[in-house]
């Protein structure tokens, strides 16, 4: 089977997809932006071939690059794991007559405002939303649905470009900040209250192969706007219990739909006072190297799993469910360069063989900023038997790791 893979080598979690491809069989042809020079040569030994462009999201280079490997040979796939690269794809794929998913399911998928009108009228409790183009639209909106209200691009990835208005004068802010105030176009949602988790699935021909809930600690735009918060994301280990059958039944319901046939997906929802709520889906893999907790904590390789599915449409693993498995982040305490850690020789030596993951950045490597994700910075990956107890050593770490920077 011949495999077309957007973007082989960065960021660096890509060179996974390619590992696995490569592991079934597969003949992986890579297209990606960077020189092949660039490319580790462990990477370069999965690749059969590699062909680089401008611009993986320039649907006419990309095309460009489809159509040539198809004139040398059959292509089976065209595959892509990053949220910018999904639309790009499907409509190349379409116009390229390469089976997979679909332009208009890559588009519901992408933006929020079509998404969520989709999902309304399938019957899928979403918060009220709607497409703006201007502050006045925002202002009418909210004074419809009230206050507090969330603004954010129609595209956007997590809580990138997110801001919270709990009034008007926030309000103006926001669509100022947003670019709202100049024109640009959004989506406004009512902001709902509760706890924020996500349901993470592989589907293979419309129905649920694998499936895996994490949850937040605590809500994605309060963790990505405090520098002090260490926060986490766990994946459970509970997946049977009955608090959970609301949210797999959702997942159910929203993957068909969209039409997702076959595809990793990523779903985020909230539960609070109003109930189950479904936030924003992503015809993609989660970010912040989630796979690789799942990986961990149920003994597999849900890398080689996908590969699977996208190939031969199957997978051959049932995940152990043995461990949770979560994250924390450990930001500096002010922006500059890094001057060292406190507490963590200690929290090793504590905890080390609890450790799946972890990265710390040698001494005076420029900070990230906080608003740059879970990863930018430190952090560790642990996984534990009993998720309570793991949720509780996190805390622990968040508390007593302290990365000094000046």
């Amino acid at each position: 089977m011949n495999v077309l893979y957007i973007e082989p080598a960065f960021p660096a979690n890509q060179r996974e997809f390619v590992r696995a491809l490569s592991s079934i069989g597969a003949h992986v042809l890579g297209i990606g932006e960077r020189p092949y020079d660039w490319i580790d040569d462990e990477t370069k030994s999965w690749l059969g071939g590699y062909q680089q462009i401008a611009s993986v999201t320039d649907e006419g280079a990309l095309e460009w690059a489809v159509r040539e490997a198809q004139s040398r040979m059959w292509i089976d796939r065209l595959e892509a794991t990053i949220e910018a690269h999904i639309l790009p794809a499907a409509r190349v794929r379409e116009r390229c007559a390469i089976p997979g998913i679909s332009a208009r399911t890559a588009y519901l998928c992408r933006d929020k405002v079509a998404m969520k009108e989709v999902l309304r009228r399938a019957g899928v409790p979403t918060a009220a939303s709607a497409g703006v183009s201007s502050t006045a639209e925002a202002r009418d909106f909210a004074e419809a649905v009230g206050f507090p209200v969330i603004i954010k691009p129609r595209a956007a990835a997590g809580a990138l470009g997110t801001f919270r208005a709990g009034n008007p004068g926030e309000l103006d802010a926001a669509a100022r900040a947003s670019g709202l105030a100049d024109g640009a176009p959004a989506a406004i949602e009512e902001f709902i209250e509760g706890h924020e988790g996500f349901y993470d699935t592989l589907a293979i021909e419309g129905h649920i192969g694998h499936d895996f809930i994490s949850h937040y600690f605590p809500n994605v735009l309060e963790a990505m706007r405090t520098r002090w918060i260490s926060p986490q994301i766990i994946a459970t280990n509970r997946m049977d219990a009955p608090a959970y059958a609301e949210v797999k039944e959702m997942g159910r319901q929203v993957i068909e739909a969209l039409g997702i046939g076959t595809a990793a997906t990523h779903m985020e929802w909230f539960f609070g006072p109003k109930g189950l709520k479904f936030s924003e889906i992503g015809c993609r893999p989660p970010g912040v190297g989630q796979w690789d907790s799942y990986s961990a904590s149920n003994e597999f390789d849900l890398y080689r799993e996908w590969a699977l599915a996208v190939c031969l449409h199957r997978t051959d693993r049932v995940p152990s469910r043995r461990y949770a498995c979560g994250i924390i982040a450990l930001r500096p305490d002010r922006d500059g360069r890094i001057a060292g850690y406190e507490g963590a020789d200690e929290i090793f030596r504590k905890y080390g063989d609890l450790v799946v993951g972890q990265h710390f950045p040698a001494l005076d490597t420029l900070t990230q900023p906080v608003e740059a994700g879970y990863m930018a910075n430190a952090w560790m990956r642990l996984r534990h038997p009993d998720f309570d107890v793991l949720h509780g050593i996190l805390n622990e770490i968040g508390e007593r790791v302290q990365v000094r920077a000046h």
